[in-house]
C-alpha cells in the first residue's frame, strides 16, 4: 500500500477497508471459502510508517518501493500523482495486480500508455471510483433503473466546502493540492470523478464547457510558510451527456474549495426527468414524483408559504450498505482471485483524465470542446 501515510490512503483506504477486511477475516467468494488481505505499508517517511504500523498492529511497513512491488501480489498507489505513472507501470510489467487511486497520470498521453500496458500485461487493475458505491448514489441508480425519471432532462450537482488558507487556521487539504506545478487543481482533482459518476449514473459524456478559477490565490502551508496557489481550487463544467437510449442530457457541476456550505452534504447531484426528480448525496436521496409534485406560483410580493423540502420523499436502502471504499475494495479482489478484468479499469480512469484535460482547455480557450473516443 503505497502512499498509506496520505490522508485518503491512510483513512479510506487502510483504516475503512483493508483493515476491516483483514479483522472480518478476508473477503467471501462466491463458493463460500475466504481471501485474506495482509497489508505491506509503504511511504517515504520511516517514523510515520512504524507508528502506523504499531498502531494497527501491521507486521510489515517499508520505505522501499521497488521490493515492496517485487513481493507483492497486488500494488496499491496512492502516492502524487506525478509519481503514479511510473509505480503502476513497474507494477503490472512485473506482472502485479494493481488497484489505484485516480487520477492514474498528469496527462491522457500518459493514461492512455497505462492502459494499454494493462490490456498488454493481462493483470487485474481496478481503479477508485468510490462515489458509485455510497449509498446515495447507489439508491440515485436505482431510480434510473428502474425508470422513475421518465426522459431524464439534467443533473446538477454541487460540490465543496471552505478549505481554510491556512493563516488563521490549518488548512484540511494537503498544500500540494494548490500548486500546479505539483499536480493540484480543482480540475485535475475532480474532473476526473465527475466522468465515472456521468457515465455511471447517466451515459456518456460528449462535451465540456468549463471555466476555472483561483479564487484565493495565497495561502500557508502545513509549516506555516506562505505561498502562492497556482493551481485552479474552483471549476464550473457544463457536459452534454448522452444515454444509453439516446436521450440527451444538460449536466451541470459546480466544484469549489471557496465556497460555504448550504447543502445537506459535501457533494450534492440532482437529477430531473419528464416522471420525477431525486436528489442525493454521499448518503440520502430524496425523491419526488410527478404526481407529488406542486404547483408553485411565482409572487415575490408574498412570502414563500411551500414547505419544498417538506415534500420530497426518503429513497430507502434495502439493504445495508457498507462504506463504499470497502465495497469496492471487496470486489476488487473478487476479480482478482477469478482472474477476470474489473469493471472499473486504466481505460475508464483515462476518460476521466481526458476531461480534466480538456476542461482545463475548455477554460483557457473560452469554448466548448467535444470528446473524442478514446482508442488503444
Amino acid at each position: 500500500m503505497n502512499g498509506v501515510t496520505g490522508r485518503m490512503g491512510y483513512r479510506q483506504h487502510l483504516v475503512r477497508s483493508i483493515l476491516p477486511i483483514r479483522d472480518q477475516g478476508g473477503v467471501t467468494l462466491p463458493d463460500g471459502s475466504r481471501v485474506q488481505v495482509e497489508p505491506v505499508l509503504v511511504g517515504r517517511n520511516a517514523d510515520k510508517l512504524k507508528e502506523l504500523a504499531t498502531l494497527h498492529d501491521v507486521e510489515h511497513w517499508t520505505t522501499d518501493l521497488d521490493t515492496a512491488i517485487g513481493d507483492a501480489d497486488i500494488v496499491f498507489d496512492a502516492a502524487m500523482t506525478n509519481l503514479r505513472p511510473a509505480t503502476l507501470s513497474k507494477a503490472m510489467r512485473q506482472g502485479k495486480h494493481v488497484y489505484t487511486e485516480k487520477p492514474t497520470a498528469e496527462t491522457l498521453a500518459e493514461a492512455i500508455e497505462l492502459a494499454r500496458l494493462q490490456a498488454e500485461t493481462g493483470v487485474t487493475v481496478g481503479v477508485v471510483h468510490d462515489k458509485l458505491y455510497l449509498p446515495g448514489l447507489v439508491k440515485l441508480r436505482r431510480l434510473v433503473d428502474e425508470g422513475f425519471f421518465g426522459r431524464i432532462l439534467s443533473l446538477r450537482g454541487e460540490f465543496g466546502y471552505w478549505v481554510f488558507e491556512g493563516d488563521s487556521q490549518a488548512a484540511q487539504r494537503p498544500s500540494w493540492n494548490y500548486r500546479k506545478e505539483d499536480g493540484g487543481g480543482m480540475t485535475t482533482d475532480m474532473f476526473c470523478h465527475w466522468n465515472y459518476v456521468l457515465e455511471g449514473i447517466l451515459g456518456q459524456v460528449k462535451t465540456v464547457t468549463a471555466k476555472t478559477v483561483t479564487h484565493i490565490p495565497t495561502r500557508w502551508d502545513e509549516s506555516g510558510k506562505e505561498y502562492a496557489a497556482t493551481a485552479d481550487d474552483a471549476a464550473y463544467g457544463i457536459f452534454d451527456v448522452t444515454t444509453p437510449d439516446g436521450d440527451d442530457v444538460v449536466a451541470q457541476i459546480n466544484s469549489s474549495w471557496a465556497v460555504r456550505v448550504f447543502r445537506d452534504e459535501l457533494v450534492e447531484f440532482q437529477v430531473d426527468g419528464t416522471h420525477g426528480s431525486a436528489v442525493a448525496g454521499l448518503r440520502e436521496c430524496r425523491a419526488q414524483h410527478r404526481s407529488h409534485t406542486p404547483k408553485p406560483v411565482w409572487n415575490p410580493d408574498l412570502p414563500v408559504t411551500e414547505p419544498f423540502r417538506d415534500q420530497w420523499l426518503d429513497v430507502p436502502a434495502n439493504a445495508d450498505l457498507d462504506n463504499g471504499f470497502k465495497l469496492q475494495w471487496e470486489e476488487f479482489l473478487r476479480d482478482v482471485v477469478a482472474g477476470r478484468p474489473h469493471r472499473y479499469d486504466l481505460l475508464s480512469a483515462a476518460r476521466g483524465v481526458q476531461l480534466a484535460e480538456l476542461g482545463l482547455q475548455s477554460s483557457a480557450e473560452g469554448r466548448r470542446l467535444d470528446i473524442p473516443e478514446i482508442t488503444l
